[in-house]
């Protein structure tokens, strides 16, 4: 039957593409069937998975993928709708419900619960239920969580986190830390705290010793406040520890007492200088906040490491391991682009974002390592117009028709925002006497806030790998978590592979 099917294609394809190409114009139909004819002879892997890698893109609706897909296909000289991004490719895909227990539309502490965790909490908490309630301290003593790290951890499997935001920042935090406030990363914004809680930081370094690789930014948090930074003197003394804490030193110390080669590096010279191969765990705080948008990176010595870059020296020192890994990897600054409503800067993070998932493919085999990339949240960004293939997706709307033409006369972006900084406050701009492709553009926005929100929208789900066909379909956020839990076998799903290492056999669990 299949070679039926295959011989009924390559006729379909030869035909049409006589009738199709004799103006020049795509195959569409020949493209479409080679589409139908991949996904009808697609094998299920159900392997059992060594390795599981969650690629998480902060803020990257769909709106955002289909502009980054567009932007990459107009920067490699395409008209841009017709490419698609890497993950794009992947055989699985589906939709995730984002809201938190207490709010439509949540923050990233309860998306990162919800994705690291497996449960749904409420908005500003990290690793924690929804029993706890925010900014009071004591509230978190008893709702604290196992998350992925943890069910790794019991089988001896690896653990790395790779961010280009602050290693303590929402996203990562909620995989290893517990605490009634995201905000609490240092321990200067614990001041007037009471009940006994530990900030971030000084959760990560003290209570996750074994997490063998840390790359991301944040370094203010982890350096004594009467110390200069390396980099930037006493610019950010004032977030540094209160506590007289380094905990830098502190890491390092813990690791050589166990007979462990450490590796510290705070810029792209050390960090190249990380050997994979004679390193068994490696930190590398490369800011003292979050480490800089791509468009701006300083790929010097002393600048910073790429995402890309940070993902491919995290997979080669968590391969030392044979039982295997769990590695997460924000993208964490596509979030702060839009949260600006400076789109290019969003788009070029997510185009950074795709390069790191393209090296963990390269590095890795699809018959032992699950890959899930997804987003936490979306924002309020919008595709419009009426625009001709091709058109600069940074530009203006092209053609506008006299019956599309704004009220004030001017031209439209292409891009726009529900609200957010990008407001125009009197009368309206025309964007054609602006230059809309600078780094600095801000894209117009409906409402005028300082600050642009999140989306409340499901997001786009990408799996590839063994049980990758568990991310199919509409779910609750905090499902892929279970699902990438029973892939690997661990946690609460470690006892349905009793039939063998590749069938995972499932019975359902109702706690």
């Amino acid at each position: 039957m299949e070679l039926v099917f295959c011989l009924w294609l390559v006729l379909v394809s030869s035909q049409i593409s006589v009738g199709t190409h004799r103006h020049g114009k795509p195959d569409w139909f020949g493209n479409a069937q080679r589409d139908l004819y991949e996904s009808a002879n697609r094998n299920l892997n159900t392997n059992k998975a060594k390795n599981v890698i969650l690629f998480i893109g902060d803020g990257m609706g769909i709106s955002t993928v289909t502009a980054a897909r567009i932007l990459r296909g107009q920067l490699k000289g395409q008209l841009g709708e017709e490419n698609l991004l890497e993950f794009e490719k992947f055989p699985h895909v589906g939709l995730s419900k984002v809201y938190s227990s207490d709010r439509q539309t949540p923050d990233s502490g309860a998306t990162a619960t919800a994705l690291l965790c497996g449960v749904k909490t409420n908005s500003q908490l990290v690793g924690l239920d929804d029993s706890a309630v925010v900014g009071n301290c004591t509230s978190q003593f008893g709702a604290e969580i196992n998350c992925m790290n943890d069910w790794f951890e019991e089988q001896g499997r690896s653990m790395g986190i790779v961010t280009n935001t602050k290693i303590t920042h929402a996203t990562p935090a909620a995989g290893y830390a517990h605490a009634a406030s995201r905000l609490w990363e240092g321990d200067v914004q614990m001041h007037g705290v009471t009940g006994g809680c530990k900030d971030i930081a000084h959760q990560l370094i003290y209570n996750n010793t074994n997490i063998q690789v840390l790359f991301g930014g944040g370094r203010q948090y982890f350096i004594r406040n009467r110390q200069k930074d390396p980099q930037y003197g006493d610019a950010y003394i004032s977030f540094q520890r209160q506590d007289d804490l380094d905990l830098i030193e502190i890491w390092g110390r813990d690791k050589k007492w166990r007979r462990y080669t450490p590796q510290y590096a705070w810029n792209k010279q050390q960090f190249d200088a990380i050997d994979p191969d004679l390193t068994d765990f490696a930190l590398g705080l490369f800011n003292p906040q979050h480490m800089q948008y791509e468009l701006e990176r300083d790929a010097g010595p002393n600048g910073e490491p790429s995402l890309a870059e940070m993902t491919d020296k995290a997979i080669r020192i968590l391969s030392h391991n044979a039982r295997g890994y769990f590695l997460m990897v924000e993208g964490g600054r596509i979030d702060h682009g839009h949260h600006n409503n400076t789109a290019k800067r969003a788009l070029h993070e997510t185009l950074a974002f795709e390069d790191a998932v393209k090296k963990a493919l390269e590095l890795t085999n699809s018959s032992e390592t699950l890959i899930v990339v997804t987003a936490d949240h979306s924002h309020v960004f919008n595709i419009g117009g009426n625009s001709y293939r091709g058109n600069n997706i940074l530009g203006t709307v092209n053609p506008i028709a006299p019956e599309e033409l704004p009220v004030d006369g001017n031209a439209w972006t292409t891009l726009s925002y529900g609200n957010g900084p990008g407001y125009d406050w009197g009368f309206r701009k025309d964007p054609k006497s602006i230059d809309t492709t600078h780094n600095d553009y801000r894209q117009v926005s409906a409402v005028p806030l300082l600050y642009e929100t999140h989306g409340g929208e499901d997001v786009p789900v990408y799996a590839t790998g063994p049980m990758a066909h568990l991310f199919d379909g509409v779910h609750e956020q905090h499902y892929i978590a279970h699902a990438m839990a029973y892939a690997a076998c661990v946690g609460i799903n470690r006892q349905h592979c009793n039939r063998g290492p590749n069938t995972p056999v499932f019975t359902p669990m109702t706690k």
